[in-house]
């Protein structure tokens, strides 16, 4: 039997992807001997693996070379954690309309092609984010979905009742005129980043100022070795490790204990089914 460490990565990058499907070619090409999801689409790409340091550490090296897709993920960060759980059975690469769905027409993370052209949230480091959550003058939004948030969230954290990353434009119509009469700013988060910044832009045109936690809560964890002072439970991951705490180890954490409301029980079946096809 294979003992070889299994580890996870996340990446994502905002980029303009004149061939998606040509790119996803590639991109099954370069993933070859890893296992996980990317998503490929006009706006960018947004991925999951998981494999070997050594496979993992070659992908990382191709994607981001400088004459692969005439540099566009060069620089790019990647989120690594250790595995006791293999995350994923398989490898898929699918080409789609966006990388993640905001559910507002022509809004995409493409900055020149934001309504908000040029502008974004204002990135702010795990130190600079833990004063943020200090001040009572701050709305700290979490940008994931409430199941998410039931299982673990930073402290003073709101959760926008949400079933779908769709639906969090709605919450921020509804409430953005309050906050920004009351003179407050507001500090996002979400698991990597990637929601964060496609929602920041947009938001500013309601005259607030936006702060998005630099890699999301997976970085956080990452940087700050004291990390459960600002968190309360644990992190829901999107694979079969399920959750993680502040120290980025899979917990005990199973599919039935987060999945518990009605309208999730559609999730729980879906996980149920993914267990049974490994």
């Amino acid at each position: 039997m294979d003992n070889t460490p299994i580890f996870h990565i996340a990446f994502y990058r905002f980029a303009a992807i004149d061939a998606p499907e040509t790119l996803a070619a590639s991109l099954r090409l370069l993933a070859a001997d890893l296992l996980g999801s990317i998503l490929v689409a006009p706006e960018g790409i947004n991925g999951v693996l998981a494999g070997s340091a050594a496979a993992l550490q070659r992908f990382e090296q191709a994607l981001t070379c400088p004459g692969f897709q005439d540099g566009a993920f060069a620089g790019m960060a990647f989120k690594r954690s250790a595995c006791t759980t293999a995350p994923f059975a398989r490898l898929k690469v699918h080409v789609k309309q966006e990388i993640v769905a905001l559910g507002v027409t022509g809004v995409t993370g493409l900055p020149a092609a934001a309504p908000a052209a040029g502008r974004s949230g204002i990135d702010v480091s795990p130190q600079q984010w833990r004063d943020l959550l200090a001040d009572e003058n701050v709305v700290v939004l979490d940008n994931r979905n409430s199941f998410e948030y039931r299982l673990g969230r930073f402290r003073r954290a709101i959760d926008p009742q949400v079933a779908n990353f769709r639906d969090f434009s709605a919450y921020i119509a509804a409430n953005a005129p309050a906050w920004q009469a009351a003179g407050k700013r507001v500090a996002m988060y979400c698991t990597g980043g990637i929601r964060c910044e496609k929602t920041s832009a947009w938001m500013q045109d309601f005259g607030i100022d936006v702060f998005q936690l630099e890699g999301g809560i997976l970085n956080y964890f990452q940087q700050m070795p004291d990390a459960e002072q600002d968190w309360q439970g644990e992190c829901f991951v999107f694979d079969n490790r399920i959750a993680l705490d502040t120290r980025l180890q899979e917990t005990a954490t199973t599919a039935d204990e987060v999945y518990v409301a009605p309208e999730d029980a559609w999730r729980l079946a879906r996980a149920r089914r993914l267990d049974a096809a490994e």
